[in-house]
């Protein structure tokens, strides 16, 4: 049996994420989706790790293959890797400026543990402009992002921007994620 396990940020989950995540449980036996809990925040985060996976499960509801486990993690990525018998890390290339950081990070895990192996998957060319800061950015606008994200993380993110919550989410945003 193969342990996959797709980790990220996820803030906020969106197509793309969504689309990886049912094609990697397509190709592995079970798939964690594991939503990093930033212990000591290295980026700005609009929601809380709780709120993603509760964004993330109800985004899968509908058409969540069983294969699919969704939770949360800290520390290095290799470590909950081992922790839950995960044998491959799923990875997404977007554009080609994805290349290099998960190349880099690819090399990295390999050096941590070279029992673990990384697999890339294309994302589907509908995704290749698709990022949480992208989406972030236009619904802190007041934009229209249904056609890129699921309806209860559009409704989410209409809430948090419209609450007072919104108005301390002003630091700087990463390029990629």
């Amino acid at each position: 049996m193969i342990t996959a396990l797709y980790t990220g940020t996820f803030d906020p989950v969106h197509y793309g994420h969504l689309d990886l995540m049912t094609r990697g449980a397509g190709l592995f036996d079970k798939l964690i989706v594991a939503v990093y809990d930033h212990k000591i925040p290295t980026k700005s985060l609009l929601f809380s790790v709780d709120e993603r996976v509760q964004m993330i499960e109800e985004a899968l509801q509908a058409n969540k293959p069983d294969s699919i486990l969704v939770t949360s993690f800290s520390g290095l990525a290799v470590d909950f890797a081992r922790k839950i018998g995960a044998t491959v890390f799923v990875r997404g290339l977007r554009v080609f400026s994805d290349f290099e950081f998960e190349f880099r990070l690819a090399l990295a895990n390999k050096r941590l543990d070279p029992t673990i192996e990384t697999i890339s998957l294309i994302t589907h060319e509908d995704h290749t402009f698709l990022s949480g800061t992208t989406v972030r950015e236009i619904a802190s606008l007041g934009g229209d992002v249904s056609s890129m994200v699921p309806p209860n993380v559009a409704e989410a993110l209409y809430k948090k921007f419209n609450s007072k919550d919104a108005a301390s989410f002003n630091r700087p945003v990463p390029l990629r994620d």
